[in-house]
Formats: C-alpha cells, structure tokens, sequence
C-alpha cells in the first residue's frame, strides 16, 4: 500500500500479469471464465462514513464471497495497525480471519478493495492456482481480483496529487488498466462509468490503449503497416524474429511455422505460414484473423 509514498508507474509486471491472465483462463475454463461476466456493483460494496463499521465491512466481505461464487467461506474481518493493506488467513476454512490497516477506519470507501483483493486470495487457494514467490504471486491475485470483475476498485483506491498519493495493490494503476481493458474486451463491459478517482479514469485510458495493442501485432491482420512489412521481410528469410516482437517462426518437416501469443488469454498459439487464414484460441476460443 502506497499511503503517501511514491508510486510506481509504467508496465514493469507486464510479463507476469499476461502469465496471470493466462493461468486463469487454464484453471478455469471457458465456461467458468464467462460466468464473472458481471462485476461487482458499486452500490453493493458502497460504504459511507454514518454506516457500522464492522457491520459494513463484513457485508462487503459477503459481497465478495457471493461474487467469487464461495457460498461455503465465512469471512470475519477485523482492524490493527500494520505496513500492509490487509493480510487473511489461508486456513482450511470454512472461516477466514481478515486483517485490514487501521488506515480504513478513516477511509472506508476503500474497504471494498482491500477485501476484493484477500478474498481473492481465498479462491485461488481453494483452486490450488499460485505462483511461486510472493511477489508474483500477489500480481497473480491483483490480476485475478481485477479479471474477474472485482478489482476495478483497486483502480478506483488509487488517488495521487501533489501533496499525498494512494494505491492499493502490487500492479500499477496503468497495468490494472491493462487488465482492466483485457477484461472489458472480452465481456463488452464498460468500468469506466464507476470511477470516483480521476487519476483510475486515465490510468484505465492508458491500459486500454496498451490492451488495444495486443490486437495489433503481427501475424493478426490489424497489425499496422510498418509491423506488417517487417514481419513479411522475416517470413522471407524464414529467421527467428529479433527480441522485441512477440512472433517467432520455426521449420519443421511440414514446412514454416509460427507462434504467436493470443491477444485475448495470452496462450501461445502455433499456426503454418501459408497467407491469410483464421486461427481459433484452444483455450479461449478466441477466433483470430491472420495473415501468416
């Protein structure tokens, strides 16, 4: 938590967020993946300063649990000083112990998205989905929260000017727009309209901005000229593409071939170079124009 302090900014998880995304999509499947086509509301996880607090926080903690679909997972949440936002308690269950930062019994609008992200943590350890060393594994759980329709609050708790700064979670603001615009392609739904910060509208802008650039990379047909003349000179020499693009091509007995990451679950798909085709994500089901 950024309580004051300098905030990152920029995409330095980037490769880590797309492994997040990737993971869930496996663990997951299509079918479980479409069923958080919804995110939480803002008025079921509102909370005003005249509201109880620990009446209020465990009814968003309810909240979290029926949006992540843990009818059997009982949260009981309570307040201490710590450095960190909030810590829970992976225990067998079927309750979990809630710690959040004395800080939000002050700043209560965000108690939302400090309880998206450690319920969060619940589901994905009932699912056995981790990552190994903490700090990609809370990028896992930022990317997861947001992903599945619950972490646009974290954007929305980040709030900076030039006399005090807020952020909650591991990924910067412009990588939980990342995440945020990957969502809001795959789903139609607009996050937008529920920001309070000013700072989380750009911060989503510039994400989708890079979001939307997935979509545009080479062999995929909306790639923009300039990629699409360099990949056709690669192609011709049949050369493993320079660092810095995310095709690669190979040979193998039925001729040229190349992988590319799918713009929608980050999958590697692995396609023949043979011209205009359409390729379908397995794991998706992304359908992709191509021009190989």
């Amino acid at each position: 938590m950024a309580n004051d302090g300098p905030v990152e900014h920029g995409y330095p998880h980037l490769e880590t967020v797309r492994a997040a995304i990737t993971a869930l999509w496996k663990r997951l499947s299509y079918d479980t993946v479409q069923t958080f086509a919804t995110s939480v509301a803002p008025a079921d996880v509102a909370f005003c300063d005249t509201d109880d607090l620990h009446l209020g926080a465990q009814r968003v903690a309810r909240e979290m649990v029926r949006h992540y679909r843990l009818p059997d997972a009982r949260m009981i949440v309570g307040f201490r000083e710590m450095t960190h936002a909030a810590n829970v308690e992976l225990a067998a269950g079927p309750e979990y112990f809630i710690e959040l930062n004395d800080r939000f019994r002050t700043h209560r609008r965000d108690i939302g998205a400090a309880l998206a992200h450690e319920v969060m943590h619940v589901y994905l350890h009932r699912l056995g989905l981790s990552f190994p060393g903490t700090r990609d594994n809370e990028i896992l759980t930022d990317t997861a929260a947001t992903y599945l329709g619950a972490g646009w609050l974290l954007l929305d708790a980040y709030r900076e000017d030039s006399a005090s700064s807020q952020k909650l979670g591991y990924l910067t603001p412009e990588e939980f727009g990342y995440v945020l615009a990957k969502r809001s392609l795959v789903f139609g739904e607009d996050p937008s309209v529920w920001f309070t910060s000013p700072q989380g509208y750009t911060a989503y802008g510039k994400g989708m901005a890079r979001a939307r650039e997935d979509e545009q990379q080479p062999p995929l047909t909306a790639a923009g000229w300039a990629g699409r003349r360099r990949y056709a000179r690669e192609r011709k020499q049949a050369a493993t593409a320079p660092a810095g693009v995310p095709y690669a091509f190979s040979a193998d007995g039925g001729g040229l071939r190349v992988s590319f990451p799918c713009p929608t679950c980050h999958q590697k798909i692995r396609v023949p170079v043979r011209g205009r085709m359409r390729a379908r994500c397995g794991v998706c089901r992304t359908v992709l124009e191509c021009d190989t």
